[in-house]
C-alpha cells in the first residue's frame, strides 16, 4: 500500500512538473516572439525584406549547425526528409516571405496580426470536429481584445491589394505548416536544419524578384542577429516543441498574446503609454486563451 502511495505521489509530482515546464516554455516563447515584432520593422528600414530574410536564416542556421554539433543529426531520419522539408517550406519559408514581403508593402504589424489570428479558430475547425462551444468562444473574445489591442494600427493601414494577397498568403502557410510538422516525430534539432536550409533556397530565389538592398551598419545587423538568434533559433526550438507535445489548437492560440507582449514592451523599453483600450485588448486575451485552455465541458458542437 505505501508502494502505491508513493508511486501516486511521483506521478503527481512528475505530471505538476511537466505542467509547469510545459508553462514556462509556452511563456518564453510568447516572449522572445513578441520581442521579435518590434525588430522586424526596424530590420526593413534599412535592407529589403529578401536580404534581411537571406542574412537572416543564414546566421540561423550556422548558429543551428554550432548547437547540435553532431554532424550525424544535421539530417532528419531516412524516408522521412520530404515530408520534413515540405514542412519548412510551407511554415517557414512561405510564411516568412509572406509575412516580411506584406510589410514592406505598407501592411501594419496590426493589421498582420488581426489576419493571422483567424489561424488558431480555423485549426480548431480543421482539426475538431467535435469542440465545446466555450473553446469556441474564447477563441473569438481573445480575437476580438486581438483587434483592440492594434485597434491604432488597423485605422492606420492602407488596404493595399497585393500587400494583404501577401498578407492571407502568411495565414495559410502558418496555418498548414503547423498542420504538416505536428505530424512530424522527430526532435526540432533533426529538423529544423534541412527546413532552413529549403528556407534559404526559396529566399534567394525570392531575392531574383526584387532588388536586393542592405545598409552595412548596426541598424540593420542588430535586428537581423536578433531575429536570426533569438526568433529563429531559440523561438523555434520552443515552438516545435510545442507543437510536437500539445495540442495544436491551445498551441496556435498562444499567437494571440503576442501582440499583447509587443505593447508591453514597447511601454517598458520605449516608454510609450498604452491606452485604455489596449489594456482592456490584453485583459480580453488572457481571459480568451484561459478558457481556450481550460479542460473541455460535455457541451460541444459539430
Amino acid at each position: 500500500m505505501s508502494s502505491f502511495f508513493s508511486s501516486f505521489k511521483l506521478d503527481s509530482v512528475s505530471q505538476r512538473f511537466g505542467a509547469w515546464s510545459g508553462a514556462a516554455a509556452a511563456c518564453a516563447f510568447v516572449i522572445l516572439w513578441g520581442s521579435s515584432a518590434i525588430v522586424t520593422r526596424w530590420a526593413l528600414d534599412h535592407g529589403s525584406a529578401s536580404a534581411v530574410l537571406i542574412a537572416r536564416y543564414g546566421i540561423a542556421l550556422l548558429v543551428l549547425l554550432a548547437v547540435i554539433g553532431n554532424p550525424r543529426r544535421w539530417l532528419p531520419a531516412p524516408g522521412t526528409r520530404k515530408s520534413v522539408a515540405i514542412a519548412g517550406l510551407v511554415m517557414i519559408a512561405g510564411y516568412s516571405v509572406c509575412y516580411f514581403e506584406s510589410m514592406s508593402m505598407g501592411i501594419t504589424p496590426g493589421m498582420l496580426a488581426v489576419v493571422l489570428g483567424v489561424q488558431p479558430v480555423l485549426t480548431l475547425l480543421l482539426l475538431e470536429r467535435r469542440f465545446t462551444l466555450m473553446r469556441l468562444c474564447g477563441l473569438l473574445f481573445a480575437l476580438a481584445g486581438l483587434v483592440m489591442v492594434v485597434w491604432q494600427s488597423l485605422m492606420r493601414t492602407g488596404l493595399d491589394a497585393a500587400g494583404m494577397a501577401f498578407a492571407l498568403g502568411a495565414l495559410v502557410c502558418i496555418t498548414a505548416g503547423s498542420l504538416l510538422q505536428k505530424r512530424v516525430q522527430q526532435s526540432p534539432q533533426q529538423v529544423l536544419p534541412l527546413q532552413y536550409v529549403m528556407t534559404l533556397l526559396v529566399c534567394l530565389l525570392f531575392a531574383q524578384m526584387q532588388p536586393l538592398r542592405w545598409e552595412m551598419n548596426w541598424g540593420f545587423w542588430l535586428p537581423v542577429l536578433f531575429l536570426a538568434i533569438v526568433t529563429s533559433v531559440f523561438a523555434q526550438l520552443l515552438l516545435y516543441r510545442l507543437i510536437q507535445s500539445g495540442n495544436l489548437v491551445n498551441v496556435t492560440s498562444l499567437f494571440y498574446l503576442v501582440p499583447a507582449v509587443t505593447a508591453g514592451l514597447d511601454f517598458l523599453l520605449l516608454g510609450n503609454a498604452m491606452s485604455a483600450l489596449v489594456v482592456a485588448g490584453m485583459v480580453c486575451i488572457l481571459v480568451g486563451v484561459v478558457v481556450v485552455h481550460r479542460k473541455p465541458s460535455r457541451l460541444s458542437v459539430r
